[in-house]
């Protein structure tokens, strides 16, 4: 059985390489890694707030709320995004680790969502500095917010186990997943309040596993609303089934890597 803390050392250091591996090279360096998310978190405003002028009923009409409620929105779909983009080149990309009896393969995913999650750690900060200069502090169901994005993170693990395996065999499987994700973001409610559509879109809204958490993230972040825990052990019981299956697929998969690559 895989447990990750055996590896935990390989793990941390492998994270620290990739988050900087990013800026090698680049003149700010690990700077990027703020001034990515604070000029996403500019254009998207003005994009959505002034030129398509979508408005929250819930909200006042101040362009720094709903930058936050966008921001929210991108911190979640980023991190799922960023993941499932990568994963099904990860083991094409480490190919020489694949003949290396003794590297643990299945630790590339859980790097992967460590740098991540690294990356949303950052955008965090960015959304707690801009909410602290224009609203001050934030509500404490702030503190909530990883136990939000929990389910999340299992779900995410699970299908880069899935997709990094099968990314091995079906080498279009890259460009699909860039599609899905292109249709995904603006499925998602990232950009807009799910109750601004027709109840009958609303329900297929629902269907989309990054609805729930984005709305459930903007519910502790910003309304200080404590999200229900009934479908969030609901989705906290299906990202770990399918946390478990992803990790079985990649097992039973690669064996057969070294003969593929």
């Amino acid at each position: 059985m895989f447990r990750p803390w055996r590896h935990r050392e390989l793990l941390l250091t492998l994270i620290e390489r990739e988050v900087a591996g990013r800026y090698r090279g680049s003149i700010v360096g690990i700077l990027w890694s703020f001034l990515n998310p604070l000029l996403m978190l500019l254009v998207y405003t003005f994009v959505f707030s002034v030129l398509f002028k979508v408005r929250w009923e819930s909200a006042s009409d101040s362009k720094p709320q709903f930058a936050l409620l966008v921001f929210t929105g991108m911190l979640v779909f980023n991190l799922f995004s960023e993941c499932l983009v990568q994963a099904p080149g990860l083991i094409l990309n480490h190919a020489n680790y694949v003949k290396k009896v003794v590297f643990p393969l299945q630790i590339l995913p859980c790097v992967m969502l460590g740098a991540a999650l690294f990356q949303t750690l950052v955008g965090f900060i960015v959304w707690l500095v801009f909410h602290l200069l224009v609203f001050g502090l934030p509500p404490l169901t702030t503190l909530l917010f990883p136990l939000v994005l929990l389910p999340l993170v299992l779900f995410t693990l699970g299908l880069s186990w899935l997709l990094s395996a099968l990314g091995v065999y079906l080498r279009d499987i890259g460009q699909v997943i860039g599609v899905l994700m292109s249709a995904l973001m603006l499925l998602s409610g990232v950009f807009y309040p799910v109750n601004a559509l027709p109840a009958i879109y609303q329900h297929w809204l629902y269907m989309n596993p990054l609805t729930l958490v984005i709305e459930s993230s903007r519910d502790v972040l910003i309304w200080g609303v404590v999200p229900d825990f009934g479908p969030w052990l609901g989705q906290l019981t299906v990202a770990g089934i399918v946390a478990v299956l992803g990790r079985a697929w990649f097992e039973k998969s690669r064996q057969g890597f070294a003969d593929v690559l």
